[in-house]
This record gives structure tokens, sequence and C-alpha cells, in this order.
């Protein structure tokens, strides 16, 4: 499970309205018929309209500056491997949902009215989205890029060329087009991966907006908060501060679990990638220390990631594997995490 939680952006697209990213978030349901267009929802209610859910995020907005976000974007996106356990069930997806903003209240140090928060303090909408396009941070276009860039120049060189007599020439640069686009390392179905092209697999996920304010409109819930939990005196009175995001992607990752009866491996869990990107070498012996059938499992799902995990199987002392296979495992397993297959 990979989860991110994102401030409202607030610039020259996105402004102090919610319009512009519900209005992102309703591309998928361009050109589909009625029965297939995927509503918003929250805690307590189905098929939610987009104007309710830009209405409600932007009256809900009180004592907010004009330079503070108004929303936050939390993205739950599972891995294949939790995508097949669910059979990548959009009503499985929901419930999930409804459970992780669970997680998301009770991280949160507040109180409101005297007693800790919880999800039906939140005034949150969320989506189910099912598809995924390639996009420009990720490794596949990254490592085509080069190929990308030459058969640009190439279709430039070919559109300057206005003399007839020029056919030869013409055809030697559609034949090195053709030859790049071959030799470009990541395909799909004998194409080159370019930006804007459907991810193959399942590829479901969640879109959350959910507003800074209670949703009373009168506390303010801030997971951007530097503090994971902290008192302070306000008027007079000590005040709860704080958000762990720590708390909450660990229980949000153990709801997933409990509510379809989901076997985590050590490589999948939140705890694994907090110990990667701090130790690496830690990381990589707690692997080789894992019962042999979890190892197996590990192997393959770091196999399936394009991860050379041979390097797992060389001699090591008691505390790591060595200095060159760990270079070597982090730059695959950083691509990983970097196009969002890993992590929590």
């Amino acid at each position: 499970m990979y989860i991110t939680i994102t401030a409202q952006k607030i610039n020259s697209t996105y402004g102090q309205s919610a319009a512009a990213f519900v209005d992102y978030l309703e591309k998928e349901n361009e050109a589909k018929a009625l029965d297939e267009i995927a509503y918003f929802f929250n805690q307590n209610t189905d098929e939610i309209q987009t104007s309710e859910v830009v209405h409600e995020i932007d009256i809900n907005t009180s004592k907010l500056k004009n330079t503070e976000p108004k929303f936050y974007s939390i993205t739950l996106n599972p891995s294949k491997r939790e995508l097949l356990a669910i059979q990548d069930s959009p009503e499985a997806l929901k419930r999930y949902t409804r459970e992780a903003m669970k997680d998301y209240a009770k991280a949160f140090n507040r109180d409101i009215d005297g007693r800790p928060v919880t999800v039906e303090d939140l005034k949150y909408y969320a989506k189910v989205e099912r598809e995924r396009t390639f996009k420009g941070n990720d490794i596949q276009i990254i490592e085509n890029q080069p190929y990308a860039t030459k058969i640009l120049h190439l279709k430039q060189r070919m559109k300057s060329i206005v003399n007839v007599k020029d056919a030869h020439s013409i055809k030697k640069i559609e034949q090195e087009i053709q030859r790049l686009e071959r030799e470009a390392p990541h395909q799909l179905n004998g194409k080159r991966i370019v930006r804007g092209m459907s991810k193959p697999g399942p590829q479901s996920h969640i879109h959350i907006i959910v507003s800074r304010k209670d949703a009373t409109d009168r506390y303010s819930l801030s997971p951007g908060s530097k503090y994971k939990a902290s008192k302070i005196q306000m008027n007079g009175k000590l005040v709860k501060r704080g958000f762990d995001r720590d708390a909450f992607y660990k229980n949000a990752e153990q709801s997933f679990d409990a509510l379809f009866n989901y076997k985590r491996n050590y490589v999948e869990t939140y705890t694994a990638r907090k110990t990667f990107l701090k130790n690496p070498s830690l990381y990589f012996s707690m692997i080789t220390k894992l019962p042999t059938n979890e190892r197996v499992l590990a192997f393959q799902i770091l196999h399936k990631l394009g991860v050379d995990t041979s390097l797992l199987r060389i001699p090591t002392t008691k505390l790591q594997v060595t200095l060159k296979a760990i270079n070597i495992l982090k730059k695959g397993i950083g691509k990983a995490i970097q196009s969002g297959s890993i992590g929590i």
C-alpha cells in the first residue's frame, strides 16, 4: 500500500476553490455511459454529485487565510498483489477507504468538545479510479526519454525537408525512427511506452479530498502539522496539537490486512520501507533472516518489481550484505519506490 497526503496547491492553477481539483478527479468519467460513472462517496453516503463536493469543501473554510490550504488530497494506492487479493473490487476499496479514514481521524492529537477526533468529525469525499496512465516521473518514461528525444529531433528534420528530390533522405530518417521505436527499453503491446499511455493490469486506487476544517467548520485539522503530538497554551488553556503520519500509515495498512485477511510480507510493510530509507543494510539483513516461505515470497515480490534478488543470496556477514550488493539493490528498490510500486 502506498499512501500520500498532499496539501492543496495554491497557484495559478489551483485557487481558493476545490473546483479545479474535483474537475481533475472527474477526468476518468469522460465519455463513459451513465451506468459506468464512478461517483464520489463519503463515510455514510454513496453517489455524491460533483457539485455537492465542490460546494461543501468551499464553504467549510471559516477563518482560514488565503495562503492556507483549504483541503488536503489523500491517495490510497494498493499494490497489484493487494488488488488481486480483493479481486480488484471497487466495493471492497470503498469499504477499505472508510476504515482508513477512521485511522486518519485517530492520528490527530486533538480534542473536539473534550473528546478525541473521530471520522464523523471529518468532511471528506472519495472516489475509486480504475485506470492509471504513464507520467513523466515513471521509470519507464525516464528510461525511454533519450529515445523519445532522438525521435523528436528526427521528425523535426523530416519536416524541414521540402524538396521532393530528398525522398531518399526522408526514407532513411523514417527507418531510423522505426529502429529507435523498437529499441526503446520499455514497450507495451509492441509500442514504445509514452506519457499518457494506459498502464496494464489492475490499476485501481482511491483519491480523497478532505477539508482542512472539521465538519462543523470550527476546528482546524491539518495533517501537515510538523508536530506528532504536543500541547501548547492558547487563551489560557492547554491545547493538544499534531498529526502522527507514521501511526496513520501503519494503522491504515493493518486495517487492510484485518478487513480482507491479507497476509502481508515484510517487504510490503511501511516499517520495511522506512528501514530501507534509513538503514538499507538492516533492510536487506532482515529479508535474509525471514522464515524460508516468507523469504521466498519476498524475493518473488522484489523480482517482479525488477530488483535483482540474486544479490540477496550471496554470502553475507551476520550484520549486512556486502557494500557492492547494497548499492545495486538500493538502486533497484529505489526505482520501484519511485514508481509507486512498493512502499506503504
